[in-house]
């Protein structure tokens, strides 16, 4: 199948996960990276059950899986950007690369993720991140 192995431009992109306690936030968190351009796209799915450690102790909780599709060259900014926004006090966040994809799939991430998006964006008229503060929190979110 050419196009779609493991190829030399592959190791430039990485998908990014975090979790997060509501299905509203998570979908927030997307919109709003790939409104910045720091991910291509991203998609919630869950929720899921999950067990941890914190404040030592085992703690259990329902939380949704966030997934980014980004450049490897953008995680530092995703990364920053999750780390401001997200409702956690130590948010999940793993990047783990893209090892084969098809070309044409890559070659749209990296386009859309590149500065002179960013820019299209900015002419657009479509808004920039918000500084500071946490993501507001809907208690149901558009299934759009």
């Amino acid at each position: 199948m050419s196009g779609y192995g493991a190829g030399p431009q592959a190791s430039e992109f990485v998908q990014v996960q975090s979790t997060t306690d509501s299905r509203g936030e998570a979908m927030e968190l997307v919109r709003a990276a790939v409104e910045a351009r720091l991910a291509a796209c991203g998609q919630v799915a869950g929720p899921v059950a999950s067990t941890y450690w914190w404040n030592d102790e085992v703690e259990r909780s329902e939380e949704w899986f966030v997934f980014f599709k980004t450049t490897a060259d953008r995680y530092e900014q995703l990364a920053a950007f999750l780390m401001e926004r997200h409702s956690y006090d130590e948010p999940e966040i793993v990047a783990v690369p893209i090892v084969g994809g098809s070309a044409s799939y890559l070659s749209w991430l990296r386009d859309e993720t590149s500065e002179a998006s960013e820019a299209r964006s900015a002419e657009s008229g479509v808004p920039a991140p918000r500084p500071g503060g946490s993501v507001p929190v809907a208690t149901e979110a558009p299934l759009d």
